[in-house]
């Protein structure tokens, strides 16, 4: 994630939180980019991407690329026409990451970005030397809880009334030894089934965008 993209990344917060987000400002955003503890990942498109993409055959979504290129040279400029459609971010506390969140455009998701995100949260923790990811999720959110077990996510705690909405539980949720050489082959095995399901999209899936 860059600076230029903090303004795209605060519409998706509120559209993906907005029973519990609290407005940030762009100097706090900017704050966390520059914080050394702080990573953010963003998933790029190019703008109009998707409208264009009404042919026959399924296409490739370019934002494998984008997302999976976590150390991209450093004199790199993002392409002023790229739409961000999801973002990640967490912070890193004595070898352990923190995810503070996950979220995706409505339009993009059920295309795999959510999970490409998680992978590469996950993939950015170990290149950092984090030994473990830890999360919050809201105690009715199954389907998150889902994606997390997947990879090896497991419940270590249950905050109560964590969620100041409406006073909803958060279950903690924990990966340990992410280092370890079987988790990264069971995580190695994940990405590659990931990349191979999501990276060519059925057109029932692809929706114009209406700008």
């Amino acid at each position: 994630m860059k600076e230029g993209d903090i303004a795209q990344v605060a519409e998706i917060d509120r559209e993906a939180f907005s029973s519990e987000w609290m407005s940030r400002s762009y100097a706090s955003y900017k704050r966390d980019l520059d914080n050394p503890l702080a990573s953010y990942i963003a998933a790029c498109m190019k703008k109009g991407f998707i409208s264009k993409l009404n042919q026959d055959d399924a296409q490739q979504l370019p934002w494998f690329k984008r997302l999976f290129d976590f150390n991209p040279p450093q004199n790199e400029e993002r392409d002023t026409t790229e739409c961000i459609i999801g973002f990640a971010g967490f912070w890193l506390m004595l070898k352990e990451a923190h995810i503070i969140s996950i979220a995706v455009r409505s339009d993009y998701r059920r295309i795999g970005v959510g999970e490409g995100l998680l992978i590469s949260t996950i993939e950015l923790a170990t290149h950092l030397n984090a030994t473990a990811v830890i999360l919050e999720v809201r105690a009715s959110n199954e389907i998150a809880q889902a994606l997390y077990k997947k990879y090896g996510f497991q419940l270590v705690g249950r905050r109560h009334n964590y969620y100041l909405d409406n006073g909803e539980d958060a279950l903690l949720m924990k990966i340990d030894n992410i280092t370890s050489a079987p988790f990264q082959a069971c995580f190695q095995q994940l990405k590659n089934l990931h990349v191979r399901k999501h990276s060519i999209v059925p057109r029932q899936l692809l929706r114009p965008r209406v700008n």
